[in-house]
């Protein structure tokens, strides 16, 4: 952890000295509002916001503050664009300034431009990133509070914002195309559905009764809350949040990634988001009752369940998973056996949905696979898992060097009142539909929906922490099974929202 943020440190000070060391006491008396903002590209000068051609001489032109200045000219007839486009060349009073530029601010800032476009330095960076938010969710409470997803993502913005990696990279684009599509297999390894019918009994029933609690939670708070501060993400990112409210993250990502939501979207949906999730565990857990009660043990499991109590299940979005055996040839196969299902989900995706993402195929196949061929997915599921997190801690830094603070901070309020309403009516309708209607017993309804919300970790850690060790092994299982459904649920949700009439509009 200490190597990691000494490593950091080291890069954002070579960042930041080699953008901003020259000096620009040069530039006092030339009239320019901001003097701060210099940057000399090939031919070309920006100072405070304005472009000015160093190479063209116009004949007619006008002098002042020392530099000569052209007439204004259409942006689409300049090499460089700018709020303000001007022509200038150099004048004897003007010479001192450029060269001074030139030798003051030219190579610093070439350098700083240079780091931007070297593509190894931004997946450096990207890693570090990636790295420092795992070791903060398993080594730090605030870590723990965050969930390293959120971690990383507010590191990337800071960095990102202040200038030390760039808001775009050919670096993202290849994470987002490639990287989250090996992913999506690799944390659904454990998938056997076959399992998930078998021993999750009641608790199961419960679950489903969550997930369209979501549903209907997500249609009746789109139109009172359009997210119009979004623009026309608003019904991608109300998909997202219901998937991630089914599922959980892997979920999130894959239908942010399949509607191409901005990076400063999701940055300020999982900021907000998390605050209420944070909020809603904290009224379940005083809810809900300690110990198991006799309606508990007699319907989580069947009788020939008791021999697969101590059987693992590992949570993809548990980043403090450890014990696992991986070796070579496991992260050699782990990633072939995603490579081929994403190569199957993409030629599936072709043949029949050819205007459509293929992520929702691609966790189709590895799903099917997985309840066919349990024990050879078993054996890799550690180390998929393993990689997979990487993957996706690798995406969440790519989209928060992609967004902007100011526009994260302008989106979160309207999300965290999305969020809060979407959640309290899943609430209110899991209680109505399975205590008022079906009699069910109260805590697995609870257990059910921390699974809908948090995913399989929260949910087993809630059954132990009230001592409900005959739920906690179904807990995961359902948690899993969020994974394996709430993609094409949100995806299909979503088409639906985008044609919903707003409330008032």
């Amino acid at each position: 952890m200490n190597i990691t943020l000494s490593i950091i440190v080291v890069f954002c000070f070579l960042s930041i000295n080699t953008s901003s060391s020259f000096s620009v006491k040069h530039y006092k008396n030339i009239g320019f509002k901001n003097t701060n903002n210099v940057i000399k590209a090939r031919n070309h000068l920006l100072l405070g916001g304005n472009c000015y051609d160093l190479k063209e001489a116009p004949a007619a032109a006008v002098v002042t503050g020392g530099v000569t200045f052209s007439k204004r000219i259409p942006p689409q007839q300049s090499r460089v664009q700018s709020k303000t486009l001007l022509h200038a060349f150099s004048s004897p009073s003007s010479n001192e300034i450029l060269s001074s530029v030139s030798r003051g601010a030219g190579s610093s800032l070439n350098i700083a431009s240079l780091l931007h476009q070297d593509d190894v330095y931004v997946l450096s960076f990207v890693m570090l990133l990636s790295t420092c938010g795992l070791s903060l969710e398993r080594r730090t409470k605030i870590g723990k509070a965050l969930s390293a997803p959120l971690a990383t993502m507010a590191m990337a913005l800071i960095v990102a914002n202040i200038g030390i990696v760039p808001f775009s990279s050919p670096v993202y684009d290849f994470i987002n195309k490639y990287f989250v599509a090996l992913a999506i297999p690799l944390l659904l390894y454990d998938s056997n559905i076959r399992r998930v019918l078998s021993d999750t009994g009641s608790l199961l029933v419960a679950f489903l009764i969550g997930a369209v609690s979501t549903v209907i939670g997500t249609i009746i708070t789109y139109p009172l809350f359009p997210l119009k501060s979004l623009g026309s993400e608003g019904w991608k990112i109300a998909s997202a949040l219901a998937a991630r409210h089914i599922g959980g993250a892997i979920n999130f990502v894959a239908v942010c990634e399949t509607l191409n939501v901005s990076g400063s979207a999701i940055s300020a949906s999982i900021a907000a988001d998390n605050v209420v999730v944070a909020l809603y565990f904290a009224l379940l857990f005083s809810l809900a009752t300690d110990g198991e009660d006799s309606s508990i043990a007699k319907s989580s499991r069947g009788p020939q369940d008791e021999s697969n109590l101590d059987v693992e299940i590992r949570d993809p979005e548990n980043v403090s998973n450890t014990g696992g055996n991986i070796t070579m040839p496991s992260i050699a196969v782990s990633l072939t056996v995603a490579s081929c299902l994403v190569t199957v989900g993409k030629i599936m995706t072709r043949v029949f949905f050819p205007s459509t993402s293929s992520l929702p195929l691609i966790s189709i196949v590895t799903v099917i696979a997985a309840s066919l061929f349990p024990n050879f997915f078993q054996k890799i599921s550690f180390t998929g898992t393993s990689i997979g997190v990487i993957f996706m801690q690798m995406f969440f830094a790519a989209s928060g060097a992609a967004g902007s603070i100011r526009l994260v901070m302008k989106k979160a309020p309207s999300l965290f009142l999305f969020s809060l309403l979407q959640v309290a009516i899943h609430f209110i309708s899991l209680i109505g539909i399975g205590r008022v209607v079906l009699k069910m017993n109260s805590n697995e309804l609870y257990l059910a929906s921390n699974a809908n919300v948090g995913g399989p970790t929260t949910a087993a850690a809630m059954a132990q922490a009230k001592e409900w060790k005959r739920l906690v092994l179904p807990a995961l299982l359902i948690g899993i099974l969020g994974y394996a459904t709430a993609t094409p649920i949100a995806l299909g949700l979503g088409q639906l929202l985008k044609k919903m009439p707003i409330f008032g509009s």
